[in-house]
């Protein structure tokens, strides 16, 4: 059965952590002191209520920008000083990126630490989305916002392992194409995370 809200608060209200310890993914790259220590960073994982069911709202990122240029993303950035909690950031970023309301977001809870060999150490936040939405993209960072259904990224069976030589070391990574879309690297890597933790049983 594909997941619903009911199910997701259901999880995310009983799980452990040592369910949270068992849906653990980072990337794997040999540690590089030239981008230590890491920066704290924060991402929203925006689940949309649709009466067809549950979709992520995802985001294209501009090709200009320094950090992971045209990449498929999550609404994020790094913490900042004035930012309470990572939840905070994530809320602070969603909006100010794809102008997404925070009293729509209902935060269920938040993922481990993902870490990526880009130097950054991001706490990914998960919440339901309740529509209507009435996005405004920030052009200077978001080419493009679209919503994928949740069910095609949390099966298993969509999740592709690749590897690749980065810096000296094997980078394994997760990718999850759809519908023309390349969904891969950070982005992928917290999604087989989240189904995990959903997955996860003491």
């Amino acid at each position: 059965m594909p997941p619903t809200a009911s199910w997701l608060r259901l999880c995310f209200a009983s799980n452990s952590d040592a369910a949270l310890r068992k849906s653990s993914v980072t990337e794997h790259v040999l540690p590089d002191a030239s981008i230590q220590p890491l920066t704290p960073a924060a991402v929203l994982v925006p689940l949309v209520v649709r009466e067809t069911g549950l979709t992520v709202l995802l985001t294209q990122r501009t090709a200009h920008l320094r950090d992971h240029a045209g990449q498929i993303s999550f609404p994020g950035g790094r913490c900042e000083d004035q930012d309470a909690s990572p939840v905070e950031t994530a809320l602070r970023e969603a909006q100010e990126e794809v102008g997404l309301d925070r009293a729509q977001v209902e935060v269920l809870g938040v993922l481990p630490e993902y870490r990526t060999g880009t130097g950054f150490s991001i706490i990914p936040v998960v919440g339901l989305v309740h529509p209507p939405l009435n996005l405004k993209l920030d052009d200077f960072e978001v080419a493009e916002a679209f919503e994928t259904p949740l069910d095609f990224l949390l099966d298993p069976a969509n999740h592709q392992r690749h590897s690749v030589e980065y810096q000296g070391g094997l980078r394994e990574y997760y990718a999850m194409p759809w519908e023309g879309y390349y969904i891969w690297g950070a982005t992928a890597g917290m999604l087989v995370s989240l189904q995990r933790y959903l997955m996860a049983r003491d």
